[in-house]
């Protein structure tokens, strides 16, 4: 084995922990700046003000665990402050779409910002390199610029169908951010255009002299806080200072022989696990990969972990969390029988639209065997950038429910669900699969296709991440345009609904590492722009 490798959507960012690897530093550094790197990138994905999951494994130390650095809603929210604004809910349940769409765009959708906290905290407790010294790429990114790049360029076209915000609408999000991300005119620039970003490049060279505490009580805080106040945010100074991660313990299941763990609530580890628990009873080799029989079973079992988590799964500081009986392999054989006799799952929605996806992942493996899988996003972006900083704010606001007493209902503090799932597989105690996406609601769907492609069908991560894709987080079945035609037929016969999308590669960007007796292999989503880079 080489000394490692890191495997995520952006080329750029990969390069960044690679180098980082090449130079000694370990799977922690690696992973911050890659991490760190996306930030500058692909800013619409990712950003210091964002959230995300760190799956951590060092053998070493002895330590296995996941750092949570969830948003949560600021302190000045209140559960019924917009119940009389809700127009419907997103059909596959990740969101609600408001009149004046001040949850999703602006600065009332923007939750407290935690990333940049939990970046430093990771080097500090697992690292040996500076916060410094893993920020200075994505510097000479934000100075000297970098390429749209394909999937970049698509996300910021994309017109929603189902009455979402265009996503230019984040790009004018405010004066600054069009200042940055716009043409003088207005327009959107190409793909191959050079972005440039200085005011964010003097933001992270203050982070790298001052640390990450200017961003919560610092000259940057003052900053944020003074625009919130100005433009009616809901952050305060007090949701900025007293915010942190936290140590989490990860949730198990056994699959054929193998141990999975993944994130815990209020993230989309069960979901991952419970449908793994519901497929372990069936033999999905024998059934045939993507075949009308194998697709129906997997299907019926996202949609009924998609119900289980719209009924009980939150943050768990609010929320009592049947974890014991959703992962119980008594409760999966029963499921498991009802999908055998034919029985439909039924997923109740609000009303129709659609799901939002600006989230990304990295994953690293160094040379000593230490492993980092870790989902970080912005959630769907609020377009805000406060002038003079660069960096674009969350807007995990849109994800909370409006209505009062339900389990996504906003409260001061809590953390909204996320379906991050950042993932390993282990056989034998030791680590053999690295494993997680971006995707709302897809990724659970996409990671565990990932996990079955690896344990059933024996593909290496390459072909386990490229091979086609569906996914059920409501009655309807949607699939890439790589799935034959006939396939659908035999399952419209049966009665099942289908959106078929003109992508080949769709439904959560996964990326992963296999780690093997003979080395590591990785595998980067074809629909993104990334690359998995061994050193």
């Amino acid at each position: 084995m080489k000394k490692g490798m890191v495997c995520a959507p952006q080329p750029e960012a990969v390069e960044a922990g690679a180098l980082v690897l090449k130079s000694g530093g370990n799977a922690i550094d690696a992973a911050i700046a890659t991490a760190l790197t996306q930030t500058a990138v692909d800013p619409f994905m990712c950003g210091i003000a964002g959230f995300g999951s760190m799956h951590v494994y060092l053998p070493k130390l002895g330590t296995h665990q996941c750092l949570d650095f969830h948003a949560r809603a600021p302190r000045s929210v209140r559960p019924d402050m917009w119940e009389d604004k809700l127009v419907q809910e997103c059909e596959d349940g990740f969101g609600f779409i408001l009149e004046g769409r001040i949850n999703e765009v602006g600065y009332q959708s923007i939750a407290t910002p935690e990333s940049l906290r939990a970046y430093a905290v990771a080097l500090e407790k697992w690292g040996t390199k500076t916060l410094a010294e893993v920020i200075q790429p994505a510097i000479d990114y934000l100075r000297d610029g970098w390429m749209i790049r394909p999937h970049v360029r698509r996300f910021w076209e994309q017109v929603e169908p189902g009455g979402r915000v265009e996503h230019i609408e984040y790009l004018r999000g405010s004066p600054a951010t069009a200042k940055i991300y716009l043409n003088s005119d207005g327009t959107m620039k190409n793909m191959g255009d050079v972005i440039r970003n200085p005011d964010l490049a003097k933001t992270y060279q203050r982070i790298a002299e001052f640390g990450a505490q200017d961003f919560y009580e610092g000259e940057i805080a003052r900053k944020i806080v003074a625009d919130m106040e100005v433009n009616g945010g809901l952050i305060s100074g007090d949701d900025l200072k007293h915010g942190k991660p936290e140590d989490t313990e990860l949730l198990w299941t056994d699959y054929r022989g193998y141990q999975i763990a993944s994130s815990p609530p209020p993230g989309g580890g069960v979901m991952v696990l419970q449908i793994l628990n519901i497929l372990e009873n069936f033999d999905l080799s024998s059934l045939g990969h993507n075949s009308p029989e194998y697709i129906r079973v997997l299907v019926e079992a996202m949609k009924t972990a998609t119900v289980d988590k719209d009924r009980h799964v939150g943050d768990p500081r609010f929320v009592d969390i049947p974890i014991e009986k959703l992962l119980s392999k008594k409760y999966a054989k029963e499921i498991a029988d009802k999908i055998k006799s034919g029985e439909k799952t039924h997923v109740p929605r609000l009303q129709k639209g659609v799901d939002q996806k600006e989230t990304t992942h990295v994953c690293t493996v160094d040379g000593a065997g230490n492993c980092v899988s870790m989902t970080h996003s912005i959630g769907m972006p609020s377009g805000v950038v406060t002038e003079g900083l660069g960096f674009v704010y969350n807007g995990c606001m849109g994800v909370f429910d409006p209505r009062p007493g339900m389990t996504g209902s906003l409260a001061p503090g809590k953390s909204r669900f996320t379906s991050m799932a950042p993932t390993m597989v282990f056989k034998d105690n030791k680590p053999m699969l690295l494993i997680g996406a971006p995707g709302g609601t897809y990724i659970a769907m996409g990671v565990v296709q990932g996990i079955v492609n690896v344990i059933d069908f024996g593909m290496d991560a390459e072909k386990a991440v490229a091979a086609p894709r569906f996914s059920a987080t409501s009655d309807i079945i949607e699939i890439v345009n790589r799935i034959p035609r006939f396939v659908q037929e035999e399952l419209e016969a049966q009665g099942y609904r289908f959106r078929r999308y003109p992508l080949g590669f769709h439904f959560a960007g996964v990326h992963a590492i296999r780690i093997t007796k003979d080395g590591v292999d990785g595998g980067a989503d074809p629909g993104r722009d990334g690359m998995a880079l061994s050193v």
